[in-house]
């Protein structure tokens, strides 16, 4: 595996998805992140005041 550049879905900056965390998503069953890491800590901060 390389690293990936993705485009962050909500700012539209591009970030890296590292050969790493790619391998770590895999393992986890999980899907290729969408939104860049600031975004994505943006997004879980929001939806924790919601749920507060």
């Amino acid at each position: 595996m390389s690293d990936k550049k993705i485009v962050c879905k909500d700012c539209g900056k591009e970030f890296d998805f590292t050969a790493k965390e790619q391998e770590f998503y895999q393992e986890h069953g999980l899907t290729e992140p969408k939104r860049c890491k600031a975004c994505r800590d943006l997004k879980k901060q929001n939806n924790s005041r919601k749920t507060a």
